[in-house]
């Protein structure tokens, strides 16, 4: 049905296309976010009451690689304040607990290199008590990664990914993976880039990820991006919510090997597949409701049982005719007032 082969040309034929999706609307001169995360950043568990990042530690700003490197691989609290654009070397840069990053204005990011959040890969199949934790990266722009953007492994909690810019990556703009979770993924801007948001890092992984993925996936804008939007394993619940799909033309929501995506109040415009239990390998489950489906977009394929995520924590569903309207609003760096 997905017709693998064709669709991956069609994405490289996207990703050069000059035509312009729909232009954003002029950004609201307030500031729209939340002072803490919604979702599952929010949960009290592992040992971590909710996500404060930086909180009660120093502010630093940087404005070089160097400055940036060593700020964020400090040992306790801090703010990490990013001024303007920033090439890294190529490669991955350590980020430890208890840290806030966030760009300076509308026009403050990464190049170059990512962020990784996350110890060593290794093959231990609980939470060590070392697993890094309590970090937020916010009002970001991530450009022209020579690995992924932002990768989060090895169990790390507690991590809020919050009004970022995101595009032109190498593999993925923002994957989580092997036993992470509490994690919250809100109001980021994605684009230029096929493969886009992964959740569990293989269908083999399950002795890692069985019970943990608890990932809340909101108000993001997931614009031309063909895949993985994301495409999970094993985390059950996911929360899918308020979030704008735009020409996807592989598939929004992947929900395989065990996982349990609870999909709603989404706005899916000209979406091939708005959503799917069975893309790839094992199916998932997938539980629908209050979604809006416009434009040339598909029939979702769902079915399964989903845990319910307001069995964890307590959100508010946007109409989903307005959620277009307000992601474009309010998506990506620079409406926050930092």
């Amino acid at each position: 049905m997905h017709r693998k082969g064709t669709l991956f040309l069609a994405a490289l034929a996207t990703l050069a296309a000059t035509a312009a999706a729909p232009a954003a609307p002029e950004a609201p001169t307030a500031a729209l976010a939340e002072s803490a995360p919604t979702g599952f950043a929010s949960v009290n568990a592992w040992g971590q009451n909710g996500t404060t990042g930086g909180a009660g530690g120093p502010t630093v700003t940087v404005s070089t690689a160097d400055a940036l490197i060593a700020a964020i691989k400090t040992t306790g609290p801090s703010i990490v304040r990013v001024n303007g654009m920033i090439t890294l070397p190529d490669g991955m840069y350590d980020v430890t607990s208890d840290k806030t990053i966030v760009g300076v204005g509308a026009n403050s990011g990464i190049t170059g290199g990512g962020l990784n959040i996350g110890l060593p890969v290794s093959s231990v199949t609980s939470p060590p008590a070392n697993a890094v934790h309590n970090v937020i990266v916010r009002n970001l722009t991530f450009r022209d990664a020579s690995d992924d953007s932002i990768n989060i492994q090895m169990f790390s909690h507690h991590v809020w990914i919050d009004h970022n810019d995101l595009s032109a990556g190498y593999d993925g703009l923002l994957d989580i993976k092997r036993g992470s979770s509490y994690i919250t993924v809100s109001w980021n801007h994605t684009h230029h880039h096929a493969k886009n948001m992964l959740l569990g890092h293989s269908d083999s992984n399950g002795a890692q990820d069985t019970g943990r993925l608890k990932v809340t996936y909101h108000h993001n804008w997931y614009d031309r991006t063909p895949q993985r939007n994301p495409r999970t394993r094993f985390g059950d619940p996911v929360h899918i919510y308020n979030n704008y799909f735009f020409d996807n033309s592989d598939t929004g929501p992947a929900c395989n090997a065990d996982s349990g995506c609870f999909i709603e109040g989404n706005y899916f415009e000209d979406v091939e597949e708005p959503m799917t239990n069975s893309y790839s390998g094992p199916d998932g489950a997938i539980v629908e409701r209050n979604n809006v489906f416009v434009g040339d977009t598909g029939e979702p394929v769902t079915g399964g049982s989903v845990e319910d995520p307001a069995d964890y924590y307590d959100y508010t569903v946007d109409n989903p005719q307005s959620v277009k309207d307000a992601v474009m609003r309010g998506a990506g760096p620079g409406t926050i007032g930092l």
